[in-house]
């Protein structure tokens, strides 16, 4: 029997493959401090140059980054934070190697990637390092050769996102995927994979730093009666740390009375579940960052598919017992985790969605299951079929010519087809936008500008109104300059969708007669519609939601950013006379000068590109894209099937059997009233249709899912009661057949746990070949009334028995209810029971059971 993360032999040629990129990488302080510096080289004729005072020195140290509080390691931050390097991906058989230089000399770790698996390389959220495409490669002692005593992530980050996808696709494609049951079906190459997501909020907090005992009772209430005068005046920023390892930071804000934050995080492609920890860190200048308290949550305790709101309580020594609390802070919480089968399975369910418009099902999701949350996925579907441009082209034609609504009203509401090209300029356009808006948005942000041209808001003189309009002129010009700059990289996608958006217009309303002079800016108007009020000037309202800067902006600043958001949307309307506020009249002539330059803008782009290529920073960045899908294709051809569905599609990351299991689960749990309704309209029939064929996939499921439990039950009776007590162990270390030292240094984060879905078998087992399948610590067991409890069984204290539960849903959202839980409920660790039976007859009869708890 294979092993369930062991991946069998792939057929790769002998010819060895190699692929270089360069990189900037991650080097802490006390990684940086065992590196040896390069060794110059000199030569003879250099010798009298050398002798002179050498300014290289200086240079140098202008060059270095400044210190900050977003290193990993808390504390002050010392220089050469990030550095150069040199990237080598090699190709040796079953063997896959990426050597990692620095300073073009300096090797500095070798990273067995062939003994990774696919959760271990994942990209790093933007709040770690202030960075976009960061990729994080979490190994440890065994996996990787380092020339250095540290035991922490790597991190690359790379110069754009085609590149860091390109990677992160080429890295995942030598790892080890999360498959169980390849010994079931062999021909797909196992029974399903998983795939788990975290969603967080981080909203605000309270009373921090104001001490209290913990009340484990699970009131929320508690604090609210704390006086004002007991609060703590501190800064306070927020460490979100996954299965003991950082994966994102909020911004420092004021600790008095209730500091906002509203910084959502997402962290996707992760391991098997263990526990979400918020750290509390209080932030002081000149001083070094102490722990005010943190917050735990064991995330097995979460029903799959659902959002949890509440305030969690921040424990100052992390447990809640006999502990103290420091505030709570509010948070918001979607855990996710869904069994993936191969993409054969869902041909009914894709043949039937691929008959109409994805539009059309996304306005009958909404409309009939009230479900909202799928848009991206049924996008995703479309991208990878290559008709999404065609078919919300469909959808403007359909809108423009049955609309009733004035030129002046048109796409100002919210529709269906103003939401997905809010989404299309999202997917397409986040590139373009940061180059249009976010080196200045970060500059003003940074220089904490406050412009206040309203006097009754100020309380200022006529000299100080002015000179704050003269300020925010010159800022609407810092932006204009800058978003005209770059009107050349607008997407070709999104130039097509604006095309057709002009021509309708055009059509459509056609100035003749009168009103031919008042309607003739009516094409530019529209498309200034979707290019600026949906897209640009929404970013420089709310930067922190488009990823352009970290966490909400200061108040003043917010408020700067709204005048000049104000502007910009007033240039976009080609409109310089009309001003609400006489407060804004002063920027009248700066619009009326830019007006000829926005219609030449928004004209430029609605008008595809004669040579998309054109479009690319560089045409290497296409050749190395293009070398490593043509390497993936050959390599994919020899991989049994969920190992190839497992590698993410290239440009965008796609994976349609995720996408389609992701939109399986959530019509499963919103349809369930509505499939019970006896309703004769056609529309619905179809709808129904869809919604029987997604509950024929869930039983697909459930019969993989049984067999797999079937096989374990056989196969694990002769084993002995030692193989239910062994905990994971480290993947195995490589041979010693390598060309350069193994160093394999004690490390300082835990390895991965044991813990696992109940649908999914464990990564170790006394047999070398087989591991088992129940995890420890994935789902916290709650009584039924249905089920009789079996005594305590001889197996041993450490292992922790599941009690089985009714199946639900082959998503493992769906989790057994815990009713109302409150915050210190899900704080509380996974329990262990101790009343379990040894019965072998009735831990037979609950297995299948078990291993489809939710």
């Amino acid at each position: 029997m294979l092993d369930s993360w062991e991946r069998p032999s792939t057929g790769r040629s002998d010819i060895p493959r190699e692929f270089l990129v360069s990189a900037e990488l991650y080097v802490s302080l006390a990684a940086g401090a065992s590196l040896r510096k390069p060794i110059n080289q000199w030569k003879k004729s250099d010798r009298r140059d050398s002798a002179r005072p050498t300014s290289g020195a200086s240079e140098d140290k202008k060059v270095k980054e400044k210190s900050s509080w977003l290193a990993l390691a808390r504390g002050p931050a010392g220089s050469d934070q990030w550095r150069s390097a040199t990237c080598k991906l090699s190709e040796e058989g079953e063997r896959c190697l990426l050597n990692i230089y620095v300073d073009e000399s300096i090797l500095y770790q070798t990273i067995y990637i062939h003994l990774l698996h696919h959760t271990d390389i994942r990209q790093a959220d933007n709040s770690l390092f202030c960075r976009k495409q960061c990729l994080g490669i979490y190994c440890i002692a065994g996996q990787r050769w380092t020339s250095t005593h540290t035991a922490e992530p790597v991190y690359l980050h790379f110069p754009n996102s085609d590149a860091c996808n390109t990677w992160l696709s080429l890295l995942r494609s030598y790892a080890i995927p999360e498959i169980y049951g390849r010994w079931v079906f062999p021909e797909d190459g196992g029974s399903y994979r998983m795939w788990r997501q975290v969603e967080l909020t981080i909203i605000q907090g309270r009373n921090l730093g104001y001490s209290k005992p913990f009340e484990s009772n699970g009131n929320a209430n508690g604090m609210e009666l704390a006086m004002d005068s007991d609060v703590v005046d501190i800064d306070v920023s927020c460490e979100v740390n996954l299965n003991d390892i950082a994966c994102g930071r909020t911004t420092v804000k004021k600790g008095i009375g209730s500091p906002e934050w509203h910084e959502a995080f997402v962290f996707s492609d992760l391991p098997p579940f263990d526990t979400l920890a918020i750290v509390v860190w209080r932030e002081k200048k000149l001083f070094k960052p102490a722990i005010l308290g943190s917050i735990r949550v064991a995330l097995g305790n979460f029903r799959r598919g659902e959002t949890v709101d509440g305030w969690f309580p921040v424990l100052h020594g992390g447990t809640t017992v006999n502990d103290v609390q420091v505030g709570e802070i509010r948070l918001k919480i979607r855990v996710d985790e869904e069994i993936i089968l191969p993409y054969s399975a869902y041909s009914k369910l894709l043949k039937t969605f691929n008959s109409r418009n994805f539009l059309d099902w996304m306005t009958e999701f909404e409309m009939k299951l009230r479900l909202k949350t799928i848009s991206t996925h049924l996008m995703s579907i479309a991208v990878a079929r290559g008709v999404l441009i065609e078919q919300v082209q469909e959808l403007a034609f359909k809108e423009v010519d049955g609309s009733t609504s004035s030129h002046q009203t048109l796409f100002r509401g919210n529709t269906i087809l103003t939401k997905v090209m809010e989404l299309c300029m999202a997917w397409y356009g986040k590139a373009f936008l940061e180059a249009s808006i976010g080196s200045v948005l970060r500059r003003l942000c940074a220089e904490k500008v406050a412009i206040e041209v309203d006097p009754l808001r100020s309380g200022k003189g006529t000299k100080d109104v002015e000179r704050n309009v003269e300020q925010l002129i010159y800022w609407c010009q810092e932006f204009w300059n800058q978003i005209y700059s770059v009107r050349e990289e607008c997407p070709n996608e999104i130039r097509r969708l604006f095309e057709t958006i002009r021509q309708l217009v055009e059509q459509r309303y056609r100035p003749q007669g009168p009103l031919q002079e008042q309607n003739k800016h009516l094409p530019w108007q529209s498309v200034s519609a979707f290019c600026f009020l949906r897209f640009i000037v929404p970013a420089i309202l709310h930067p922190h939601l488009f990823g352009l800067c970290p966490g909400l902006p200061s108040v003043p600043v917010q408020r700067s950013l709204t005048l000049i958001a104000k502007v910009i949307q007033s240039l976009a309307n080609l409109n310089a006379s009309v001003q609400k506020e006489d407060f804004m009249r002063g920027v009248k002539d700066f619009l009326r000068d830019r007006v000829p330059a926005m219609i030449e803008y928004l004209d430029l782009v609605s008008s595809p590109a004669n040579d998309p290529g054109s479009l690319y920073p560089r045409a290497t960045d296409r050749h190395d894209r293009l070398n490593v899908v043509n390497s993936l294709r050959q390599r994919e051809r020899t991989m049994p099937v969920l190992d190839r569905e497992a590698i993410p599609l290239l440009p965008h990351l796609l994976d349609i059997p995720r996408h389609l299991a992701i939109i399986t689960s959530a019509v499963i749990r919103n349809s369930r009233g509505f499939c019970s309704n006896d309703s004769s309209d056609p529309g619905d029939q179809v709808l129904k249709d869809f919604c029987s064929q997604c509950f024929e996939v869930e039983e697909h499921a459930l019969l993989r899912v049984s067999q797999l439990a079937t096989k374990i039950s056989s196969d694990r009776r002769p084993l002995a009661s030692a193989s239910w007590t062994q905990v994971s162990t480290p993947p195995v270390s490589p041979d010693h057949s390598m060309s350069f030292p193994v160093f394999s240094p004690t490390p300082k984060r835990r390895p991965h746990k044991s813990s696992r879905p109940s649908t999914a078998p464990s990564s170790s087992e006394t047999d070398t070949s087989r591991r088992r399948m129940f995890a420890t610590s994935s789902l916290m067991p709650h009584p039924t009334p249905d089920i009789v409890r079996q005594p305590p069984d001889q197996r041993g204290p450490q292992h922790r028995t599941r009690l089985p539960s009714h199946t639900r849903s082959t998503s493992t959202e769906c989790v057994p209810s815990f009713g109302v839980v409150s915050p210190s409920e899900l704080m509380r660790p996974l329990q262990t029971v101790t009343d379990i039976s040894d019965d072998a007859r009735k831990r037979k009869k609950g297995l299948l059971r078990g291993i489809l708890r939710r």
